[in-house]
């Protein structure tokens, strides 16, 4: 086993709350494509699987009456690339990345891509080391502050929000077009501008993706609207 200092796989084991029989299932799952060929992208695969599953299957014992659109809108909640890279901080699995070093330099160590295919990967990691029930407990213990912080009434974004306020007032939908994106292409930023044609109204907002930024700004109008036509 190499990557990993004894300390280290103690340190981290004992945050995750699950101790390794194949110590090198671990360190697989820390290691990035940019460190060499014994990454963990096949383990974020398997682990993308199990952590899907786990979430799915607490919303829907928990809410019975919910219906499918709404558990999977809760489902994503949680599941995204942003959720799971802050539960992945919390871990601390930042400190315990193994990355080549044009990645260390670029600051993969704090990106929240990297952030959350490590978490997806150490789910994988976990059922192959002892099973799918074990991974699905391990997983529910990592998710369970975000899963109890979501409800049915919390999960409709920005975008559906602007849209069904439009509806209800049988005005034409907005319109949204991007207007600037800067970055390499592994860090882009993305300016997308919000119009509503009936008012001539529009806001700005950027993202990491042109989805977030659009959610930004549909955001943004909404509070505007809001504010100015409460009714």
């Amino acid at each position: 086993m190499t990557g990993l200092r004894p300390i280290e796989v103690a340190s981290l084991q004992a945050k995750l709350g699950y101790e390794f029989s194949n110590a090198d299932l671990l360190v697989r799952a820390l290691t990035h494509r940019s460190a060499g060929k014994h990454h963990n992208e096949r383990l974020e695969f398997l682990g993308d699987a199990i952590i899907g599953f786990a979430v799915a299957e607490a919303f829907f014992h928990r809410f019975p009456e919910v219906d499918e659109g709404t558990l999977s809108r809760m489902r994503a909640s949680v599941v995204s690339g942003e959720a799971l890279s802050r539960v992945a901080r919390e871990l601390g699995l930042a400190e315990h990345l193994i990355l080549g070093e044009s990645e260390r330099k670029s600051g993969g160590r704090h990106r929240e891509s990297i952030l959350a295919d490590t978490l997806e990967a150490l789910a994988g990691a976990v059922v192959l080391d002892d099973g799918t029930e074990r991974a699905r407990t391990v997983v529910g213990h990592w998710l369970l502050s975000s899963i109890e912080a979501v409800s049915p009434h919390d999960v409709v974004d920005a975008k559906t929000q602007l849209q069904e306020w439009l509806q209800a007032r049988k005005e034409a939908l907005p319109e949204y077009t991007i207007t600037a994106v800067s970055g390499s292409d592994h860090a882009q930023s993305f300016q997308v501008q919000c119009r509503l044609p009936s008012r001539k109204l529009s806001t700005e907002a950027e993202g990491s993706s042109r989805r977030r930024a659009e959610q930004s700004a549909a955001s943004l109008m909404v509070a505007k609207l809001v504010h100015h036509d409460p009714v």
